[in-house]
Formats: C-alpha cells, structure tokens, sequence
C-alpha cells in the first residue's frame, strides 16, 4: 500500500514521503492516527494546498513577529528600587513583574518560556536587556531600566 505521510514518523519517514507499508500497518495504524492517507494523485495535491497554507500562515506570523519586535525596540519599562548600606539594590525585578508590566502599560504579552537569556537576573541598577524569541528566528529586546527610588 502507498501511503503519502502528514505527519514525521520515526523510522517510517517524514512529512511529505510516499512510502510503501503493509496493507495492515497503513489502515491499522497509519492512516487512523493521522500520520499519512492513501496515496492518490487528489491527496497529493491537497497536500500541496495545505503546505503552501502553511508557508503562507508562517510568513504572515514571521512578519507579525518583526513587527512587535519593532515595537519592543522603543520601549523602555521603567522600575524603581530601594538601596541597601552599600549602595547595591534591595531585591530583584522578576520577569514576571516585567512582562505584567509590558503586558498592562503596552498590550504585549510574553511569557517566560519565550526568554531566550534565561539565566539573566535583573538585580542592580541601570539598563537591563532581554532577548526574547518572538518566532522562528525573529528575535525581539525587553530593555528594563532600574533607577534608585526616592526617599520622602
């Protein structure tokens, strides 16, 4: 039985493969879960509708994704925090404060799984910089600046 796959399998093939399988294991298995059809010269050609509707779709999420990138570009979040005896800052900005407040002042929402510098704390004075994935190989900026918090 030929069979064109949907979807990658491993040891089987990948998406887009013509491949031949048992008669069994393609209408037992294959074909039930979603991971090829029967090949006819009609699914490749739809195959090749919804491919191309999906090279459209990720164009128009790339293009959104380098745009809120723009956007990210003339934002500055601005925190405040106390100092300690020596002049260091008392505590930390969590990224979660920072994207609560993007969030709320901006309407831009990321989360934490998006952070490509992980490891980046945010516990001293000054410009912070973040780097965000927004989208397959669109890279955005969160600047964070922290200033000394006025004493009354």
């Amino acid at each position: 039985m030929k069979v064109l796959m949907k979807k990658d399998l491993k040891k089987v093939g990948k998406a887009g493969q013509i491949i031949d399988v048992s008669d069994g294991y393609g209408a037992n298995y294959l074909i039930p879960n979603g991971y090829a059809v029967l090949y006819t010269a009609e699914a490749q050609k739809q195959y090749d509708i919804e491919l191309e509707e999906q090279r459209i779709l990720d164009e128009k999420k790339r293009q959104e994704a380098r745009e809120l990138a723009k956007r990210l570009e003339g934002i500055t979040l601005q925190f405040e925090a106390s100092a300690g005896r020596n002049g260091d800052m008392i505590g930390t900005v969590s990224f979660k404060k920072a994207s609560e407040a993007l969030e709320k002042l901006h309407g831009i929402k990321i989360n934490k799984s998006q952070l490509i510098d992980k490891d980046v704390i945010i516990n001293g004075f000054g410009l912070t910089k973040l780097r965000v994935d927004l989208y397959k190989g669109v890279e955005g900026e969160m600047r964070i600046h922290v200033k000394l918090k006025e004493k009354k």
